[in-house]
């Protein structure tokens, strides 16, 4: 923490900018509804800001600098992700105008039963995450597909979106490939492999929990509520050129994927390949997409042209016939993706003056003195990484500083480090996408077109295990102390 901050505010006092923040989203969610996200929430975000900059300065005399600082240091270190969002906007445009989800649509409707949908999509969405090492890429491929899918087939998008965010988190969770378990695993001085394998303890259960919650939702419903599947394979059919060859572009990704590429080289690569596959198959498209309306006349090719470039980039409507797969085929580019960038930046600039005051330190601070026993110290660890999700808005922020304000007690206590980096998993990993204005949760909102609040009672997986972890502590499984086999003095990242 900052030593500039020579007194550090106290609890009670540390809470006051979040509690101008939940009121004000509160009282923004009630007035706007589904558009909070487009200007109202970052207002809220930038009011709790300028909440904890005004009490640290006037009554702590905290300077300027140091809350200028860190929201430069924290603003640079999410750079890359913000190119990924772009990227992610790229792909979904690309992804649906080359026939690439339309296909995956027109052939998972025929083949897929509502019954078993829902376990079937978050066991799908488990198994490439697991081989990708990203639920983000998981989702925005894959997990767009099975939106569309589960829409056609009449499975509410709630409950479709909390299959997919529970396997893509699973998956994301248990991969050696994943930045969230290698950060977990590293800053807490675990061998990655350890770690995963500890994991399992808890991830396991959670999960086996979860699929059986879905397989009963599903066996539960009605195929009566199943719309007419041959209306969403006419209009399909009859506007795009649906075919196997587009499904190449998923599987050249899956290889690129398995040979260990960053997640933004790619997600630009699958991009770039599915507006190739555009100009080959869907030239009709792009052509409709890229004349026009104030124009008579317009040449073909710059049509095209013209088509691809907003696909990438800008909103792109598709006239098939159906209102209902009308609005399943419009995309959003990388301007869908704006007002998300514009809430993170948001998020991460209040997370960092929260955390250049010393704020959150304090908050934590006093969770940790009330730790008694065991149950306590994993409960603690788990509502802290929850806390600084809601707190900071970002779950790389909440795991290091999750690690770092646990790590004395645990080894004071006698506790093995990879009881604490398992715990930072099953908290501040998963809990990420549960909150609105956190990285992840308007990520996923926004990629799936589901707004956080309508999917979050559908993630079981998300729920189940901050619970399962606080529950294996309190039994005692598999939990020893003075061990040190599994400490690995690995670099702090």
């Amino acid at each position: 923490m900052n030593k500039s901050v020579q007194h550090k505010p106290s609890p009670l006092i540390s809470v006051l900018p979040l509690v101008v923040l939940v009121a004000l989203l509160a009282l923004i969610i009630s007035l706007f509804g589904s558009d909070s996200l487009s200007g109202g929430s970052q207002i809220a975000l930038l009011m709790g800001m300028a909440t904890c900059v005004f009490i640290s300065m006037v009554f702590y005399r905290a300077p300027w600098k140091i809350f200028e600082q860190q929201i430069n240091k924290t603003l640079g270190g999410i750079s890359v992700t913000l190119l990924i969002l772009l990227t992610v906007g790229m792909l979904s445009g690309s992804w649906m105008v080359s026939g690439i989800v339309p296909t995956l649509i027109y052939y998972g409707v025929q083949i897929l039963s509502p019954q078993f949908f829902l376990i079937g999509a978050c066991i799908i969405c488990a198994l490439v995450s697991l081989l990708s090492g990203s639920s983000w890429t998981t989702i925005a491929t894959i997990g767009v597909a099975l939106l569309g899918i589960g829409d056609a087939l009449g499975i509410s998008e709630a409950w479709t979106a909390g299959a997919i965010i529970s396997g893509a988190y699973f998956g994301d969770k248990m991969s050696p490939l994943s930045d969230t378990t290698i950060l977990a695993s590293s800053t807490t001085h675990v061998d990655i492999f350890e770690h995963i394998r500890y994991m399992m303890f808890t991830t396991i259960p959670a999960f086996l929990i979860t699929i059986v919650i879905f397989l009963v939702a599903g066996i539960g419903m009605d195929d009566s509520v199943q719309v007419q599947v041959a209306q969403y394979t006419e209009g399909l059919a009859s506007t795009f050129n649906i075919s196997l060859w587009t499904l190449l572009v998923p599987v050249l990704t899956g290889v690129l994927i398995a040979r260990r590429l960053p997640s933004l080289i790619v997600l630009f690569l699958s991009a770039m390949m599915a507006g190739a596959t555009a100009l080959i198959l869907q030239p009709h498209i792009l052509q409709e997409i890229g004349t026009p309306s104030d124009l008579s006349q317009v040449g073909e090719t710059a049509a095209i042209v013209r088509g691809l470039a907003i696909t990438y980039y800008g909103a792109t409507a598709v006239d098939t016939g159906y209102e209902s797969l009308n609005d399943l085929v419009a995309t959003g580019g990388m301007a869908g993706m704006l007002n998300t960038i514009w809430l993170i930046i948001c998020a991460m600039c209040f997370g960092a003056v929260m955390v250049a005051s010393g704020m959150i330190e304090s908050i934590t601070r006093k969770v940790i003195s009330w730790i008694r026993n065991r149950l306590g110290l994993v409960a603690s660890t788990a509502s802290t990484g929850l806390f600084l999700n809601i707190a900071t808005g970002d779950q790389f922020i909440s795991i290091v500083l999750t690690a770092d304000m646990f790590r004395h007690v645990y080894k004071k206590l006698g506790y093995e480090p990879r009881l604490l980096s398992r715990t930072c998993e099953d908290s501040a990993t998963v809990t990420s996408v549960l909150v609105p204005w956190n990285t992840c949760g308007m990520t996923q909102s926004t990629v799936l077109g589901v707004p956080t609040m309508a999917y979050l009672p559908y993630c079981f997986f998300n729920l189940l295990s901050p619970l399962m972890t606080i529950i294996v502590a309190a039994i005692g499984w598999k939990i020893r102390k003075n061990t040190e086999s599994a400490i690995v003095q690995a670099p702090t990242p």
